[in-house]
């Protein structure tokens, strides 16, 4: 008898953001997101402790909608995309047991952003799974997490006149994706 419990799927990307804001000048938000992204998920419904995740974010792919900002942030004042062109997320446990659609539980990661490795929890949402159209079967989550960039050496700044700094340091990150099923792992029954 076959076990069908047990999933990898890739990130469908046309269907899938991965999003950060920070405070500007510590009164307006602004937002970004990295246009080419990829994530491989590996969802084991037995034993959802076994489940894993793995991201990769293109950093030269970042866009703020401001072409001027956008370079900025792919500059060594902030990603140094072309020494370090990734940013990557790699899963080491998973805490709780999403069971239904709208279930919470905790993905606790390895962060890596310029060559900087720094354990960083998710709060992820499931939400939901089944087949499309096309008889593909999609799995839905949301993600969100908040850092401070100093952390992994984004350092860079300016002081204003109102004694703040032009960038804050916490940065909120938030993702939605929709991975679809690549393989099935089945294993025998003894």
């Amino acid at each position: 008898m076959a076990d069908t419990s047990t999933f990898t799927g890739q990130l469908d990307p046309t269907h899938s953001s991965v999003e950060f804001s920070v405070k500007h000048m510590m009164m307006t938000t602004v937002r970004g997101r990295f246009k080419n992204l990829s994530a491989t998920v590996t969802v084991d419904e037995q034993h959802p402790e076994r489940s894993s995740v793995q991201v990769q974010l293109e950093t030269a792919s970042v866009d703020t909608g401001a072409p001027d900002r956008d370079a900025h942030l792919r500059s060594a004042d902030f990603c140094d995309a072309e020494r370090f062109p990734v940013i990557t997320f790699r899963s080491k446990r998973i805490e709780g047991v999403p069971t239904k659609e709208g279930d919470r539980f905790r993905v606790v990661g390895d962060l890596t952003i310029r060559d900087t490795t720094m354990e960083v929890p998710l709060d992820v949402v499931f939400e939901g799974r089944g087949k499309d159209p096309w008889g593909n079967d999609r799995a839905g989550f949301s993600a969100a997490a908040e850092i401070d960039r100093r952390e992994w050496g984004l350092k860079w700044n300016q002081v204003i006149e109102t004694g703040g700094v032009l960038v804050a340091n916490k940065v909120r990150i938030e993702a939605e994706v929709q991975v679809v099923r690549q393989q099935q792992t089945a294993t025998q029954a003894a």
